[in-house]
Parts: structure tokens; C-alpha cells; sequence
């Protein structure tokens, strides 16, 4: 069949059911999958294959049509391709021929090219043997430094030198033996570097352990130093206020930097600790060595906090403190020099461990001590600890709290031990006036205590107003007041200045004036000692505001503060009042002795015919115990007190004769023992206008003498010796002439004054005055009965 009726055919058979689209895919060289997966779930592959089949005829019939439109071309081309295959086969000819002349020529070059290449691979293989070598040499070389640096304890270089190994040279060494060696020794090598700059760190653990507390004692003497020139700055700033205030202006002004640096005052090496922390820092295992150097450090300060159970504690805390002091300077500067070796956290801890341990320490050894300068030594050397670690960040605040707690105790213990030297020193003394026969006695015993009452230096031997007693306890409290201020001076916040004279007012009262009233309330001075006792007060009081002013200078505190109003101490008015107690003392024992001369009007005989020409023995006792203690208060006493004194004996004197009368023992009298007591009582006035005007005390009070304070026994005198007694009964003259005398004593002494058998009033028709007498005195005595 001709392609034109094939094509015929295929058109009538083919163009009703020839799927367009399907030819379209295929002419586009689409994917048919989707078309022929479409005809087999629809269940016609038949369809799908004469489809094709119908489009493989149509393409055959378009390739017919196309050859025979280019049929001419393809049969000149043909002949074309002819002429050509002639040419190549003689161009092959001369190509074979010039192949076997160059074959010919290229035998002998080859030979030598493979001579050449030859020697080529054996130049490479040296090339590459030496830079293999030349690697080798550079690796061992540099194991060989490694080595070197580590047997001279450079670990950092060796270090160094393993890194530049492993990192630039392990994976390139070409030799597995010694690829293998190395990296099996480098572990090795690290690990013993590691081991030496430990065991260095280990020998450097004892040895700073063991010279902590030489580091501690050095830095405490600085603060102590420091401590020393604070105060002699003080001292200077004291005295040029005190010039000031006196008006003195040649003051001169210095100005000390002595600003020194701690870190070169306390030296030692941390060198062992720089480099072990380095080198675990370059192995890469640097949090390993902080927690190993917290560990260990937190050991040794367990140990250095357990105190000594051989030695008494009052012994051994400076050197337990001085050790601790040390540890923490180390601390400090490995923390600020050691690159982070310490946190804040770390140190934090490791001082609030060691903080809480010494201020339990301090509380129970404190708990049980009893001696207060025991106490102060403990606690003056706790506050430079404190002073010490405080320069360096720490803070000290427990401590401090631990010493302010112990403050009482401290006082109390210092109170109970002036107690006892202040009753010694009363105890001992014989209440003398204090005789001092050289100026240093002098200087020693009133000028250190501002008890002169003059700037110019008297005679001597002097006599001082106080007995030895004074400047005694004036040292015992000038010694507490410099204990109080040196336990209470560099601790917590508080106002020194009152505290301290708190406690100075809680000695003057609890301790100094407790003692003087037990003595006084005694039983055991005499007058001239009671006297004593009361310008010992005197003194006390007076050396009271000189102890303020040491309080005062001592705190820091201007003298003038002092000085205001109402600034004083209570213990003054305190003393005060013990003083008039004294006084009071004086009074009863001088009242008690006379009353022992007095008792001996038992003996005059009261109803005797004649008086004693000389009056009666007891005034004269009298009127020499009178004289004697008038005389020794003169000394003593003040004006004030000696007119006190003398006025009341002078009114017990009195009101003892006017008790005389009556007393039980006198049943009756006559007038010459009147006469007799009135001689007595001119003896008195006599002794008492005679002291009256040679003590000043006339000068002193005008208003009232001594011989008016036996009033009340003069006018009884002159009553019963009067003439005419009746006049008592007139209001006028007895308010006039005896306003001191009770009617009451007057009925019962007029009771007993009767005639006896031998009396002068015995009725006689001779004695007609005495009658008149005796009538005005019945009179008298009938007028006071009805009066009662």
C-alpha cells in the first residue's frame, strides 16, 4: 500500500477517534502517566493503544512526506560524503606514515621519560622523607622545650608548648608510632604539671597557715599605731581648745600625711596561688582548683578557730585572734588579686562562718570571767581586730554587738573591784588631817585632784582639810573613769561622753557614797572623826566636777559642755546629802558625850548648905571637850558647819542642866545648888563668847551668839535665883525675861526647889528677905498649879 493511501486510511480511521489532546502531550513532550493511569481506572486500555497507534501512523506518514521533499539534497550529499572518504584515506595514509617516523624518533625519548619519571618519584619520595623529618624534628624538639620548661617549674611555657603541639602538629606527624606516643603522653604530662603546681600549692597551704598569725600581729600593731597617733591628735585638738578657751593664741597647727599603704606593710607570696590557679586555668579545669582552694581554706580556718584547751584563754587570744586577722588578709588579697580565684558569695560565707564562731567564742569566755581588767584586755584587743579587718572590707558589726553586750558586766565587775579599794582605803585610814611634808606629796595628793584652794604653792609640811583617804579613792576613780572610757572608746555607735559619766555617777553613788554612809552609820568615829568624814565629803564633792572634766577630755568632749548648767553629776547632791548625815553623826556623837559629862550632875549634891566656890567638877570636862572639838572643827569644818556644831552643843548643854532639874534623881533642890549650876553656866558663857568672837563666827552670824543658845537654861537660872519668882506670872516680864522657859517645867522644877531642915529657906523670924521669898515663890507654885 502507498504512503498516500496509508495515509488515506489513517485519516478515515483514525480522525474520529484520534484523542487531539493526546496527541497535543505527546507533541509537547508532556508526561502521559496521568493520561494512560485515567485509561486503565476507566478500564479502557484499548482505547488508549489504538490512540497511539493511530498517532505513531500519522508521524510515520509526515516522515515519508518530509524525505521526499529533501530526497535531492540527501543523494548530493551522499556524493559529497564519497569525495571526501577518498580524501581521508589519503590523508590516513600520511598520517600512518608520519606515525611510525615519529614512532621511531619517540622510542629513544621514552626510554628516557621513564628514566625521567623515575627519577621524579624518587625526588618526591625524598621530598616528602625530609618534610616528614623536618615535622618529626619540630614535634620532639618541641617535647624536648616541654620537657625542659617543666624539670625548671615553667608550667605555663610547657603548657604552651603541649597546646602548639596538640593543635598544630598531632594531626600532621606522619609517623603512627610516634602519633600514638605523643597523644598518649600528653594527658599524662598535663596531669603531672597539674600534680606540681598542687603539690606547690599544698606546700604553700602550711607555710602561710604558719605565718598567718605573724601577718595578723603585723597588721594589728599598725592599727594599734594608728590607734596611738588618733589619739595624740586628740590630745593636741584637746589642748588647743583648752588654750583657746583660756585665751592663750600662740597655738601652733601641724599637718601628718602618714597615709601608708596596707598591702606594703603586710607582705607575702601568693605566687604558688597565682600560678596553680593559672595553670588550671589553661587545662581548662580552673573551677576544680576555686572549689579545691575553698575547701582547704575553709579547713584550715576550722582549725584556726578552735581555741586552746592547754592555755587559759585570757593567754591565748592574741594569738588565736592575730592568726584569724591574718587569714583574713590573705583572703582579702587573694580575692582582689587573684583574677576571680574567690566570689563575693565565697568570702561572704567564709567571714560570716568565722564571724558567728568568734562572736560565740567571745560570749561564753566573757560568760565566765570575773576580773574586769581581764575583760578590758580581751576586749581592747578584740576592737584592733576589728579596727584591723575593717580596713580591709569586713564587716565587724557582730563583734562590736558582742562587746557593747558586755558592757554592764564590765562596769559591774569594775564597780565590785572599786568597792573593794575604796572600802580598804576608808577602812585604813585613822581620819587625821593629811600632813604632807614635800611638794611632790603635794602635787601627787592635791594638785592632781584641783583640791588646792589656792595656786600658790603653800608651806610646808602642809596640813590638808582631808585625811588620806581622799587622794586615795580620787585614784581609784580617776582609774575607773580611764578603764570605763577605754572599754567603751572603738566600739559600737553610742554617745561616750554619757555613758561614761552614767557610770562614774553610778560609783560616786553605789560605791564611794554607799561606803561613807556605812561609815558614818558605823558606830565606830568619834567626833574629831565624823568631823573628818564630813570634809572628806567636802573634798569628794569638790573633786567630783574635776573627775567630769577628766570624763569630759578623755570623750573627746569640750570642756565647756561641762561647765553649762545642769551638766553636773547627780552623785553631788547626793554626797550632799550623806554630808549632812555626817553632820547629823557629829551632832549625836558630840551630844553623846556630853551627855556622858552631863551625867555627872548625879553626883553635885542639890541640897547643899553652900555652893561650890569653883562651880562643879563636870563643866570643867565640859567646857575641855568643847574647847578640844571647837578647836579640831575649826580646822575642818567650814564656818557654816562649825557655828552648826558649836550652837547645837551649846543647846544640848542647855536643855541637858534644864533636864537636870528635871530629872528623877533630883527630888529637890536649894539655892545653893542653884547658885552652884549658875556658876557652872557663867563658866559656859564665858567659853562660848570667848570661841564666839575668836572663830569669826562672830562675823559669821550677828544675829544669834552662842551664849544665846543656853537661853532656855539661863533664864531657869535667874528664875530660880531671883528674888521675887512671882513675877513670872506677869505676862509682859515673863515674855520679856523668860520666853524660853515652859510653864509646865517651871511648875514641876519650882516643885522640887523646897527648904530643907538646913535649908536657906527655912523659917526663922531673922530672915525676913527669905520669907518674902518663900511666899513669892508658894505664890508661884499655887499660880502654876492652876494654870495646869
Amino acid at each position: 500500500m502507498s504512503a498516500q493511501q496509508k495515509r488515506r486510511n489513517a485519516d478515515e480511521n483514525g480522525d474520529a477517534g484520534v484523542d487531539f489532546g493526546l496527541a497535543s502531550s505527546i507533541i509537547n513532550g508532556e508526561d502521559l502517566a496521568p493520561i494512560v493511569r485515567h485509561a486503565f481506572e476507566i478500564g479502557k486500555p484499548e482505547s488508549l493503544v489504538h490512540q497511539l497507534k493511530n498517532v505513531v501512523i500519522k508521524k510515520e506518514a509526515e516522515i515519508e512526506d518530509l524525505c521526499k521533499l529533501h530526497y535531492q539534497d540527501f543523494i548530493h550529499a551522499v556524493d559529497e560524503l564519497r569525495g571526501v572518504l577518498v580524501d581521508a584515506d589519503d590523508l590516513k595514509g600520511k598520517l600512518s606514515g608520519e606515525n611510525h617516523r615519529i614512532q621511531d624518533v619517540a622510542n629513544s625519548l621514552l626510554l628516557k621519560l621513564d628514566g625521567l619519571l623515575q627519577m621524579y618519584s624518587i625526588k618526591k619520595n625524598v621530598t616528602m622523607a625530609i618534610r616528614t623529618l623536618k615535622l618529626c624534628i619540630q614535634v620532639l624538639s618541641l617535647c624536648q622545650t616541654c620537657n625542659n620548661h617543666i624539670s625548671t617549674g615553667h608550667f605555663y611555657p610547657a603548657l604552651k608548648s603541649l597546646n602548639l603541639l596538640q593543635r598544630d602538629y598531632i594531626h600532621n606527624i606522619p609517623v603512627k608510632n610516634l602519633k600514638r606516643v605523643i597523644e598518649q603522653s600528653i594527658p599524662q604530662v598535663k596531669f603531672h604539671i597539674e600534680k606540681k603546681v598542687c603539690s606547690e600549692f599544698n606546700d604553700w597551704l602550711v607555710h602561710i597557715r604558719s605565718t598567718a598569725k605573724e601577718i595578723g600581729q603585723l597588721a594589728i600593731a599598725h592599727a594599734t599605731s594608728s590607734r596611738q597617733r588618733d589619739e595624740e591628735m586628740r590630745a593636741r585638738q584637746r589642748e588647743a581648745e583648752e588654750q583657746s578657751r583660756l585665751g592663750v593664741s600662740h597655738c601652733s597647727y601641724s599637718l601628718h600625711l602618714d597615709q601608708i599603704d596596707d598591702d606594703s606593710l603586710v607582705e607575702f607570696d601568693l605566687t604558688p596561688v597565682y600560678r596553680a590557679y593559672h595553670i588550671h586555668t589553661c587545662l581548662g579545669i580552673e573551677d576544680r582548683f576555686r572549689d579545691y582552694y575553698y575547701k582547704n581554706r575553709m579547713m584550715q580556718l576550722n582549725l584556726d578557730l578552735q581555741i586552746s584547751t592547754v592555755q587559759p584563754f585570757l593567754e591565748s587570744h592574741q594569738p588565736f585572734f592575730a592568726q584569724i586577722a591574718g587569714y583574713f588578709i590573705v583572703e582579702d588579697r587573694v580575692y582582689r588579686t587573684a583574677g576571680g580565684l574567690l566570689s563575693d558569695t565565697q568570702v561572704e560565707a567564709i567571714w560570716e562562718t568565722a564571724a558567728a564562731k568568734m562572736t560565740a567564742i567571745l560570749e561564753h569566755q566573757f560568760s565566765r570571767m570575773d576580773t574586769a581588767s581581764h575583760l578590758l584586755l580581751i576586749k581592747d584587743f578584740v576592737t584592733l581586730l576589728g579596727s584591723t579587718l575593717k580596713r580591709y572590707g569586713y564587716r565587724v558589726t557582730p563583734l562590736m554587738e558582742v562587746l557593747d553586750s558586755t558592757r554592764d558586766k564590765y562596769h559591774e565587775l569594775l564597780l565590785a573591784e572599786c568597792r573593794k579599794q575604796v572600802a580598804d582605803s576608808l577602812a585604813n585610814d585613822t581620819y587625821e588631817q593629811m600632813v604632807m611634808r614635800k611638794e611632790y606629796e603635794y602635787n601627787m595628793n592635791v594638785v592632781a585632784f584641783e583640791l588646792q584652794s589656792s595656786d600658790i604653792m603653800p608651806r610646808f609640811p602642809y596640813v590638808a582639810p582631808f585625811s588620806s583617804s581622799v587622794p586615795d579613792v580620787c585614784r581609784v576613780i580617776r582609774s575607773f573613769i580611764e578603764d570605763s572610757v577605754s572599754y567603751l572608746s572603738y566600739g559600737g555607735q553610742m554617745n561616750l561622753y554619757d555613758v561614761v559619766k552614767k557610770y562614774l555617777d553610778k560609783l560616786l553613788i553605789q560605791v564611794l557614797n554607799e561606803a561613807l554612809i556605812d561609815i558614818i552609820h558605823g558606830g565606830t568615829l568619834g567626833p574629831s572623826q565624823a568631823m573628818q568624814v564630813a570634809a572628806n565629803i567636802t573634798a569628794f564633792e569638790h573633786a567630783s566636777d574635776v573627775f567630769l572634766c577628766q570624763v569630759a577630755r578623755l570623750c573627746g568632749v569640750p570642756v565647756r559642755m561641762v561647765e553649762r548648767p545642769n551638766a553636773g553629776l547627780t552623785a553631788k547632791s547626793i554626797l550632799r546629802a550623806s554630808q549632812n548625815g555626817a553632820y547629823n553623826s557629829l551632832l549625836m556623837l558630840v551630844n553623846s558625850k556630853l551627855d556622858e559629862f552631863m551625867q555627872l550632875t548625879t553626883n553635885i549634891n542639890w541640897i547643899a548648905d553652900e555652893p561650890p566656890q569653883n562651880g562643879n567638877e563636870y563643866m570643867n570636862q565640859v567646857i575641855m571637850y568643847l574647847d578640844t572639838t571647837l578647836t579640831t572643827a575649826e580646822q575642818i569644818l567650814p564656818l557654816e558647819t562649825l557655828y552648826t556644831v558649836a550652837t547645837c552643843a551649846m543647846e544640848h548643854i542647855s536643855d541637858s542642866i534644864v533636864n537636870a532639874f528635871l530629872g528623877d534623881t533630883v527630888k529637890k533642890f536649894t539655892v545653893s545648888a542653884v547658885n552652884g549650876i549658875n556658876i557652872d553656866l557663867k563658866l559656859l558663857e564665858t567659853f562660848a563668847d570667848e570661841k564666839f568672837n575668836t572663830t569669826s563666827l562672830s562675823e559669821f552670824k550677828k544675829d544669834r551668839s552662842l551664849r544665846d543658845c543656853l537661853i532656855e537654861a539661863r533664864q531657869l537660872i535667874n528664875l530660880l535665883a531671883s528674888d521675887n519668882p512671882e513675877r513670872y506670872l506677869n505676862a509682859v516680864i515673863r515674855e520679856k525675861d523668860y520666853g524660853a522657859l515652859d510653864y509646865k517645867k517651871v511648875a514641876t522644877i519650882c516643885e522640887k526647889f523646897k527648904e530643907g531642915a538646913e535649908g536657906l529657906f527655912s523659917l526663922t523670924n531673922r530672915n525676913n528677905k527669905q520669907t518674902a521669898r518663900k511666899k513669892s515663890l508658894d505664890l508661884l507654885k499655887k499660880r502654876l498649879k492652876e494654870y495646869n
